[in-house]
């Protein structure tokens, strides 16, 4: 049997990151991808590519969880975007209800186009409903600050310190990601769960974040654990995954490029 895993994400229209760039990591890795979406996510040409954001309902969420979650045997479960307060409830009582072994979480803090105060609730909830029941997170540069309550981050050293308070806080794997953020040639992504502390690095490919890149890696960290590596496995596969769909990415009309994961294990 093919290793299934779910992805509890929204969907990105344009097909660059959120749930469609899951099922595409799942697939390039071999695991049999279902999906619950959390909301629908759309940019706006006419207002300088801004996100417009749509919740699912949270009755909806739970039903399409039970579904996939009783089609197929599952233990490795990719939190994505969640976005509201309503959702994040809906999903840590699923989640809480069910046994899963592994549940990745990207930790998306900030859900753009929300109101401030709607932001700031949906990162409290994050924190409070979800984290306690990740097993493994993937935060970026700003939610290795959120989550770690560093002032700065200005270095690899830095980051290493933020994961180790992120997993000393939440009991959680960590790979935090340094990206193209700080300074070097090398993108640096630093590991830790308690024990080892693993720097991953790779080349930058150019300068400017490409869209999609975080939902792949926690994707691709997903898939891995699902078909049976360890935590440090599943990251050094993600790490190599990440970087062959940033140099393969896709362009467009969008100020942004989007990563595209078909390349990875063909080259």
């Amino acid at each position: 049997m093919i290793p299934v895993a779910l992805s509890i994400a929204g969907s990105e229209a344009s097909g660059g990151a959120g749930a469609q760039t899951d099922l595409k990591t799942f697939q390039q890795l071999g695991t049999f991808g279902t999906v619950a979406l959390t909301c629908i996510v759309s940019f706006d040409p006419k207002n300088n590519w801004g996100h417009r954001f749509v919740p699912v309902e949270p009755q909806v969420i739970a039903d399409q969880i039970e579904a996939t979650t009783a089609v197929h045997d599952i233990d490795t479960v990719k939190i994505g975007m969640l976005g509201t307060p309503a959702t994040i409830d809906a999903v840590a009582t699923a989640l809480a209800e069910r046994s899963f072994r592994h549940v990745v979480l990207d930790p998306v803090l900030i859900c753009k186009g929300q109101e401030p105060g709607a932001a700031l609730d949906t990162d409290n909830a994050l924190k409070q409903q979800i984290l306690p029941l990740a097993t493994f997170v993937t935060p970026n540069h700003f939610e290795s600050l959120a989550l770690s309550g560093m002032e700065k981050i200005d270095s690899v050293e830095d980051l290493t310190e933020a994961a180790k308070r992120i997993h000393d806080t939440y009991g959680v794997s960590v790979l935090a990601k340094g990206g193209v953020v700080l300074e070097g040639e090398d993108a640096v992504d630093v590991f830790y769960d308690g024990e080892q502390t693993v720097e991953l690095r790779s080349p930058k490919v150019g300068q400017e974040r490409v869209s999609g890149a975080g939902c792949t890696l926690a994707a691709a960290v997903t898939a891995e654990l699902a078909k049976g590596a360890t935590p440090l496995e599943a990251a050094r596969t993600a790490k190599a995954v990440v970087d062959s769909s940033i140099a393969h990415r896709q362009g467009g009309n969008a100020p942004f490029d989007a990563v595209y994961q078909g390349f990875y294990g063909k080259n």
